[in-house]
């Protein structure tokens, strides 16, 4: 039996790692990639870095308008699902990916199954949040990683079969943060030591597409009085450039701007860090299982278990409250088994076995 999964952005690289690995011994898959992250910083590392098989096809989509971006999307993937004929396809997360490989799915009778489902941050201005609404409402199979995520299911009232698996991102933070320490020389490259800098993240339209919100957020980079590490999204470059804010973060000498860094780099120095602020849902987890106190620089989160265990705060772009969360925020509780036991692909894996080849 053949399933086709859709990917095309970073976080969707990770999460296809483990799962796979899985399905292939298993299933026929046959890999569809957007190209929505099309920077080789962004995609192609992630294919060497995880090991993950080559995409069969990259539809090169690019960047783009929302409705451009996914109308060129839908047009390509609706040609190939018509060629392969698949029994399932498979997505990842929140992307213009996700929902216009669910869509065209849908529009031909192929069953979805929807990893990282049931997620909601309750904020309809995020295109993510509208994305993982309609991927669940379409979905046959929906793989949440919380039960939280059930609970939002459940109250929404979807048709397809709900399925608690666990988070298959612990599952490649396990595997690859092992790997991570021994292959990595980031730590090394520039000069760090641990538990001796902030690592920052930003790259959400709300942080970014703002003067305000990111000079807000730079200003906090700039008070502060620890080292940052800043792994600079393309898209962040292009607005720092924009609202004239790039020479006050290349002329501070606390504050090292980098290139995007690999998936393993990327480990290395979320596991050695003093805390880490970020915009990034997947990094919130990754702190989270490296119990690193996380600094979220939005004003909602779809993982509201990070906060309510007392290792997460959402402080906004406000730049008093980031730099009051520097100082002050410092978590010591005891974490709880929230996301799973690391197996959550040999679930994902065998339900799809059982309701497939039966």
């Amino acid at each position: 039996m053949k399933i086709v999964t859709v990917v095309g952005a970073r976080p969707q690289f990770i999460k296809a790692a483990p799962v796979s690995e899985i399905l292939r011994k298993s299933f026929r898959e046959y890999i569809i990639h957007t190209g929505q992250h099309y920077d080789d910083n962004m995609s192609r590392i992630f294919f060497d870095d995880l090991q993950i098989p080559r995409p069969d096809i990259n539809l090169n989509v690019g960047s783009g308008r929302h409705a451009e971006q996914t109308g060129r999307m839908l047009i390509e993937i609706e040609r190939v699902l018509q060629q392969q004929k698949p029994d399932l396809l498979l997505v990842y997360g929140d992307t213009n990916s996700t929902f216009a490989g669910a869509l065209c799915a849908a529009k031909l009778h192929i069953p979805i199954a929807h990893v990282e489902a049931g997620l909601r941050s309750f904020n309809r201005k995020m295109p993510e949040e509208i994305n993982r609404i309609l991927t669940d409402q379409i979905s046959a199979f929906l793989f949440c990683p919380t039960q939280t995520s059930v609970n939002h299911l459940k109250t929404e009232g979807v048709i397809g079969a709900i399925h608690l698996v666990g988070d298959v991102m612990y599952d490649a933070a396990l595997k690859f943060g092992k790997i991570a320490e021994r292959k990595s020389t980031i730590m090394s490259k520039l000069g760090l030591k641990k538990n001796a800098f902030l690592l920052a993240t930003v790259h959400r339209p709300n942080s970014t597409d703002t003067a305000a919100h990111l000079g807000s957020i730079i200003e906090a980079f700039e008070e502060s009085d620890e080292n940052i590490v800043f792994p600079i999204h393309p898209r962040t470059r292009n607005f720092l450039q924009k609202y004239k804010l790039w020479d006050r973060v290349a002329g501070n000498p606390r504050i090292m701007n980098i290139d995007p860094v690999s998936y393993l780099d990327m480990l290395v120095l979320e596991k050695h860090a003093k805390k880490i602020l970020t915009d990034s849902g997947g990094i919130q987890k990754e702190a989270y299982f490296y119990q690193i106190p996380c600094i979220t620089m939005r004003e909602e989160t779809e993982w509201v278990e990070t906060v309510e265990d007392g290792w997460n705060i959402i402080v906004g772009t406000d730049k008093m409250a980031i730099l009051r969360a520097i100082k002050d925020f410092n978590p010591n509780s005891k974490q709880r088994s929230l996301f799973g036991n690391g197996d959550a692909s040999i679930n994902i894996n065998q339900i799809l076995v059982s309701a497939l080849k039966s």
